[in-house]
């Protein structure tokens, strides 16, 4: 594997399983709800633009970004004729670009929307937007109370503008209360009652995420926005995982590079933070916190190594970590360590990573993601 990725440490990207579970999400929602997959984060650091190529070879031709860079990344590696969305704010200062590469951004202002028009106008182009509304993320968007309605009928008189729907985001639907997520369901319908009130036509309405398409069907609209379950994580454990079956897609693997021997007493790594308590070997590994490897989890650090669990010894360093693997069977230099991921009955999980160091398993397969080189298994 150092061959192929030019380093002794890299991320399996499992594409049947990624295919697996967009077919299990399909199959949850039925019919008549289309898919925005969503590829923020370079595909939850998964690679968007393959994972986006997956998408679109089982007919999914809109996408999610978080950013205009993420969504020119797209555009401009073979997704030309594909709709980019991108769920955050954008610049009014990057109105050209947003209008050249024909991305869709987030809006909710009547002035962001006249600079696109303004734009769309000087490059003799149709810019586009989704209008955001705030049903209780507390984030981006026109709140229930606002006076969106006038702002919306202004936006139907721009010329080179149209906006292609509406999209709100559900910030509690992973818990196993889901009296929040009632009470943003019914601001969501409150907005649309209004809008329609109003001669207001929205194609699109999104409002469904990850944890929504698991437990709340009414809030799947026209088109449902899967992120973390793609990627075969459940972003809670209150979630009836049973009703949406997925399977895990990334794995983060490393070769040992040297096997040393310590004497009793000695120490390991920045703060002496682990002391041998007998004759050892210590295996080092390249990988560190700038990798995604989280230093938090040092104390209940463990891999995979020869089919056994090994635990990590000392505090992770940002390019290296060392591995206590005296009890390991017939270690060598150049045997495979996983860091997170499956071998027969072992595992490591991004939710046991996560829940060690306080964070969730979106933040843990998202850093792994960013410089480690990635193998597509297909």
């Amino acid at each position: 594997m150092y061959k192929e990725t030019l380093r002794p440490a890299w991320v399996e990207v499992n594409l049947k399983n990624f295919e697996y579970n967009v077919q299990s999400v399909r199959n949850h929602i039925g019919e008549g709800h289309e898919l925005i997959g969503v590829v923020k984060a370079d595909g939850y650091g998964c690679g968007s633009v393959r994972i986006c190529e997956k998408l679109r070879a089982m007919g999914v031709h809109w996408f999610a970004t978080a950013s205009l860079g993420e969504a020119v990344t797209l555009k401009t590696h073979g997704f030309s004729y594909d709709e980019v969305i991108i769920l955050g704010l954008s610049s009014e200062e990057n109105a050209d670009s947003i209008v050249y590469y024909n991305v869709i951004p987030a809006l909710d202002s009547y002035e962001f929307a006249k600079v696109l028009s303004d734009e769309g106008r000087r490059q003799g182009k149709t810019a586009r937007g989704i209008i955001a509304f705030d049903t209780g993320m507390g984030r981006i968007g026109y709140r229930p109370d606002d006076d969106y309605i006038s702002e919306i009928k202004k936006m139907d008189e721009l010329p080179n503008f149209e906006y292609v729907g509406m999209f709100s985001h559900m910030s509690d639907a992973d818990n196993a209360d889901k009296e929040y997520s009632y009470y943003q369901l019914e601001n969501y319908r409150k907005i649309i009652s209004k809008l329609e009130e109003n001669g207001i036509d929205m194609k699109i309405k999104s409002f469904s995420n990850s944890a929504s398409i698991i437990d709340l069907p009414d809030t799947y609209y026209t088109h449902v926005r899967p992120g973390i379950i793609l990627y075969g994580h459940y972003s809670m454990d209150e979630l009836n995982k049973d009703q949406v079956p997925i399977k895990k897609v990334m794995q983060v693997k490393a070769n040992i590079m040297k096997i040393k021997e310590v004497n009793e007493g000695d120490s390991v790594g920045y703060g002496r933070r682990f002391r041998a308590g007998r004759k050892s070997l210590i295996a080092t590994c390249n990988v560190g916190y700038a990798d995604g490897y989280p230093r938090p989890w040092s104390p209940k650090a463990r891999v995979i190594v020869n089919g056994v669990y090994a635990p990590v010894a000392g505090n992770i360093c940002m390019d290296q970590f060392m591995i206590d693997v005296t009890d390991v069977p017939d270690v060598r230099v150049g045997d495979e360590v996983i860091l997170m991921g499956q071998s027969g009955d072992l595992e490591i999980t991004a939710e046991e990573i996560g829940e060690a160091t306080g964070t969730i398993p979106n933040e843990i397969i998202a850093a792994f993601g960013q410089r480690l080189p990635r193998v597509y298994i297909p």
